[in-house]
């Protein structure tokens, strides 16, 4: 009769351990599904919000592209039909092809860095870059324009300063700060750079000019793609609209981030870090 009775029990234990294990394999097994349709959701949105991205780009290619196109073939036209044309607005129309043909050039190679950046950059290379050789070549590159606008440059970067990084994206970093600066600043300013310190294998840096400046409600839209503080200020001063955008990718790349301010004693600061 005992062994009648233990084995009811066993029987019982049995078939309540197949039942709890039936529970939960329905319970984890539906769980799981859940999981997978909610990262395949999740996927589907990553997706159609990239598409929608590169398909705003393109658009903003094609209408930045258009511009300069426009331009040159306006002044080529005018001067292949009217061989008669007062020789001083002939050489107005051909300075002002010449100089659209630069933005086009300027805006073509802003885009192929972007988009290296964005989808090739496992093929970027790095390598030892030292900082203060960069900025140097940096305003050698614009010495014309800082002498001509009254720039004050000071240059506080240690000459030995020097991470591991990819050259050309360095360069570009404070080729288009120096740029902006020479664009929009104004005559007379001073454009300072300086390594600010380090924490968490990073190095800090302060970039800052004291020119004109922009209302405190630009300063987080600075960095988006073709993004304008007016209407016209980048076309008119022969930019790509991509500069500040590629400074902050060219930094992400690096391992830092940038953030734009109103400096202290006017004009625009960045505070930005690079990985050691």
């Amino acid at each position: 009769m005992d062994n009648y009775v233990r084995i009811d029990i066993l029987l019982y234990i049995l078939l309540a351990v197949v039942v709890v294990t039936g529970v939960v394999w329905i319970v984890v097994h539906r769980n799981f599904g859940r999981s997978i349709l909610d990262m395949t959701k999740k996927i589907d949105r990553e997706k159609e919000k990239y598409r929608e991205m590169k398909q705003q780009m393109s658009n903003n290619i094609a209408h930045e592209l258009r511009t300069p196109v426009s331009s040159i073939r306006g002044y080529l036209e005018t001067l292949a039909t009217c061989p008669d044309i007062d020789p001083a607005r002939k050489q107005l129309f051909i300075e002002r092809a010449y100089a659209q043909s630069i933005r086009l050039s300027d805006l073509i190679r802003d885009i192929a860095l972007i988009s290296k950046i964005e989808e090739a950059s496992s093929k970027l290379v790095k390598g030892n870059v030292n900082l203060r050789k960069i900025s140097e070549e940096v305003f050698e590159e614009f010495k014309e324009a800082i002498a001509g606008n009254g720039v004050n440059v000071e240059n506080m970067l240690p000459a030995d300063l020097e991470i591991v990084a990819n050259r050309t994206l360095v360069y570009a970093v404070f080729r288009n700060l120096v740029e902006n600066s020479l664009k929009y600043g104004g005559e007379h300013i001073t454009v300072h750079i300086e390594c600010s310190g380090h924490k968490s294998g990073l190095y800090q840096f302060k970039y800052y000019d004291t020119g004109k400046g922009v209302a405190r409600e630009h300063l987080k839209r600075l960095f988006e793609r073709f993004y304008r503080v007016q209407e016209g200020r980048t076309r008119d001063a022969g930019g790509s609209g991509l500069g500040l955008s590629i400074v902050r990718n060219a930094i992400s790349f690096h391992g830092g981030d940038i953030t734009a301010l109103a400096h202290h004693g006017g004009g625009l600061e960045y505070r930005f870090s690079l990985h050691r």
